[in-house]
């Protein structure tokens, strides 16, 4: 006899599963921790355990998604990869071309928000890492104003995962924002990233709450589950985040060591779900 498919073993588990979360958060996860299960399998799963979400998901697979009945909380599908971004003048013809053509696609998709980077430091200063930012940026606030839909800046950790980034702060990143002074400019907070730049997370969303737009688990340290097995609580963050008022998607980020992957997807569901 063949074995089950993990569709089918999912669907047979169904009432297992939590049958109601409450509601506060809007949860979702990031495809790449799960690139070995095949995205269809991925979407049923998430149906299933409670999320409305798979982001990080390109424009070709955007209609797996609509068939499941999914959001893209925050697709990609633009730029030049983290490496290379608006921090550099010599990028922003490339960048602007790219993003013009695929904001209208995100717009028409029905999906809100396109991830972006600032690119890594390569000897430049805080402060004209900001200015060719700006610059850059506001030659694209035209299209994203009119299609409405947020350019949304990953803050990333330049200690560990990604040497020599610029965006690796929350003041820096906001001060982005404010310079661009556009409501479609955002940061994508990364609460795994910014614990190990700065720390002190909770008092940091609600200092810059106002130019965050999006939010990304992990567990410190390794990136891994958010359990018990590493420093941060969860439960607090959380809270923390909808006290700002905060009605966005909060994006499951951490790759899971358990074989059982989606149990671990499922338990980091439950422990953000305050």
């Amino acid at each position: 006899m063949l074995a089950p498919s993990l569709s089918q073993r999912l669907l047979a588990a169904e009432n297992s599963l939590p049958e109601n979360l409450r509601g506060n958060i809007n949860h979702s996860v990031c495809r790449w921790c799960y690139n070995d299960i095949p995205l269809e399998d991925l979407c049923v799963a998430a149906k299933q355990i409670g999320l409305k979400s798979i982001e990080l998901v390109s424009p070709n697979e955007w209609p797996i998604l609509k068939k499941h009945g999914l959001d893209c909380a925050m697709p990609q599908g633009a730029g030049l990869g983290i490496e290379r971004g608006f921090n550099d003048p010599n990028n922003h013809d490339t960048l602007v071309k790219s993003y013009e053509e695929v904001i209208p696609l995100v717009a028409a998709a029905g999906y809100k928000q396109i991830i972006c980077f600032s690119g890594n430091r390569r000897g430049m200063d805080d402060e004209t890492g900001i200015e060719n930012c700006v610059k850059g940026l506001k030659r694209l606030m035209p299209i994203a104003e009119k299609h409405k839909v947020i350019m949304c800046m990953e803050l990333l950790n330049s200690k560990v995962n990604h040497k020599d980034y610029h965006a690796d702060r929350t003041a820096w990143g906001a001060e982005v924002c404010k310079r661009v002074g556009s409501e479609n400019i955002k940061l994508l907070y990364d609460i795994y990233h910014m614990q190990i730049m700065e720390g002190d997370v909770i008092a940091t969303i609600r200092a810059f709450h106002p130019y965050i737009s999006h939010y990304h688990t992990g567990g410190v340290p390794g990136r891994n589950e958010i359990d018990e097995s590493q420093e941060l609580y969860y439960p607090a963050i959380m809270r923390a985040i909808l006290e700002t008022g905060y009605k966005g998607y909060v994006g499951q980020e951490f790759i899971p060591k358990r074989p059982d992957k989606l149990a671990s997807l499922k338990q980091g569901v439950e422990i953000c779900d305050v």
